[in-house]
């Protein structure tokens, strides 16, 4: 038997189990998966052998939210393309990235789509994919084709009416409808746009601004916001059979809503962001608090603690990160005026440094459950389980290598990311990639991108 790379001797996690275990590939796909040493006694070749002794291995991961190269209007655009993008994944043990395409006025969906494809394609160090947003009612009759396409899964906005990207209720209703009928999936940002905006009209004023400054994008987003939007969703979900997925659910109380719909068997599954387990909103306070304004935003601790214990309790199915990066200057053009806090953070380098570290490390989560909630159930939620998310004969050799014993302060220079801060510089946190293979080929060595030639290929889909 001639494989083409060996890894030898690391322990293997799996979202059920753990074992000491080696990793035959061959032509970009997991050949065997032996007990230590068995492939030796097999007088196997291998063009190449990795030793992985002492260390972790893991699927490589999906972060089934980003947002790169996209195009926010009036001249600003995320740092971070699909190249520097893929490569912070690439070094974060994130191998698939799930994007967000949306058509332009008067483009249609098929539109976007190659709008996207001429983004990532040749570009991205890791395979990739993307939601496709629904943003105008007559963009519904192109959800049969789309899904023809391999992109079973859409989203809808429950705020942004003023930026015309707004999903009433009624549409979100009919699309839910549609999703049952084709199975597919609806994605839904849940924020209450109408009371939202009263209160955001509120405190936009001068004397509020020049007192509470950034902290006043907390102030109009108090939970209530998310969490009666979330509760409208789930009911059109329920109504419609249609299967429903809430993205970055950052409360207390959008998390007890979640779990009393699941265990009502609603067809809902919800993400929560790597923040929203990190960061709580006192950063918000900070001189330069404005760099943390994201949307949702950052939460209490007490938000925090829930949404942990939601995915251990499996409420929560996925851990993504919203990575939407500006840069200090682009922050920076708020002068005082919280509305005008271009929204999002990085995060790709350090979604699973994150969960390695305050989850495992800290026992709140096993590192099984860490595999669950970032390859193996956004694999199997997003329409590619069969081939992504797992350690097992048949897969992609999609792999991520963890030195247990490792651990560094963040510096954003020493970040792939361009942008030029992070959220938790100076925070000491494990679980970088050593090593991470893409379809059997290295693009991470020794904590160091390697990768030449882009080798991300668009992954089509089936339904979820």
């Amino acid at each position: 038997m001639d494989f083409d790379i060996i890894i030898q001797g690391g322990t293997i996690h799996t979202a059920e189990r753990s074992f000491l275990g080696d990793i035959a590939i061959r032509d970009g796909v997991i050949a065997a998966v032996a007990t230590p040493g068995e492939l030796d006694r097999s007088a196997v070749h291998a063009r190449r052998r990795i030793d992985a002794v002492g260390m972790d291995i893991i699927p490589g991961c999906i972060d089934a939210h980003v947002h790169l190269d996209l195009d926010c209007g009036e001249g600003l655009t995320t740092c971070d393309d699909f190249d520097s993008g893929t490569r912070a994944a690439a070094c974060g043990c994130v191998t698939t990235v799930i994007d967000f395409a949306a058509a332009e006025p008067g483009q249609s969906l098929l539109d976007a789509h190659d709008a996207w494809r001429s983004k990532a394609d040749g570009v991205a160090h890791v395979d990739y994919t993307w939601h496709m947003s629904i943003t105008r009612r007559e963009q519904l009759r192109e959800i049969p084709r789309i899904i023809e396409l391999g992109i079973p899964t859409f989203k809808a906005y429950m705020i942004y009416e003023s930026r015309g990207l707004h999903s009433d209720d009624a549409q979100i209703y009919a699309t839910l409808e549609l999703m049952r009928k084709h199975d597919g999936m609806l994605l839904v940002h849940a924020e209450n746009n109408r009371v939202l905006d009263l209160l955001i009209r509120r405190n936009h004023t001068p004397a509020r601004m020049r007192k509470h400054g950034a902290q006043l994008h907390a102030v109009t987003r108090p939970n209530f916001i998310e969490a009666e939007a979330i509760a409208r969703a789930i009911t059109w979900s329920e109504a419609t059979g249609g299967k429903l997925y809430i993205v970055h659910v950052s409360t207390a109380e959008g998390a007890d809503l979640i779990r009393a719909a699941r265990r009502r068997g609603a067809p809902v599954l919800a993400e929560t962001c790597a923040h929203f387990l990190s960061l709580t909103d006192d950063r918000l306070s900070r001189k330069d608090g404005h760099l943390c304004a994201t949307c949702p935003q950052l939460k209490k601790k007490c938000d925090v603690d829930r949404l942990w214990q939601a995915l251990a309790d499996d409420d929560l199915s996925v851990v993504s990160t919203d990575t939407c990066s500006f840069t200090r200057k682009q922050k920076n053009t708020w002068d005082g005026d919280f509305t005008k806090i271009p929204m999002g953070m990085p995060g790709l380098d350090t979604l699973i440094p994150l969960l390695y570290t305050k989850g495992v490390g800290a026992g709140r989560i096993s590192i099984n459950r860490l595999v669950a909630l970032c390859s193996t159930n956004p694999a199997r939620i997003m329409g590619m389980g069969d081939r992504k998310g797992c350690i097992a004969p048949g897969y992609d050799a999609d792999i991520a290598i963890i030195d247990p014993k490792r651990s560094v302060a963040v510096d954003h220079k020493t970040l792939q990311s361009r942008c030029d801060w992070s959220p938790y510089q100076g925070m000491k946190l494990g679980g970088f990639a050593h090593t991470t293979l893409l379809r059997g080929q290295v693009i991470v060595k020794n904590h160091r991108f390697v990768g030449r030639t882009p080798q991300g290929r668009f992954v089509p889909r089936t339904a979820p």
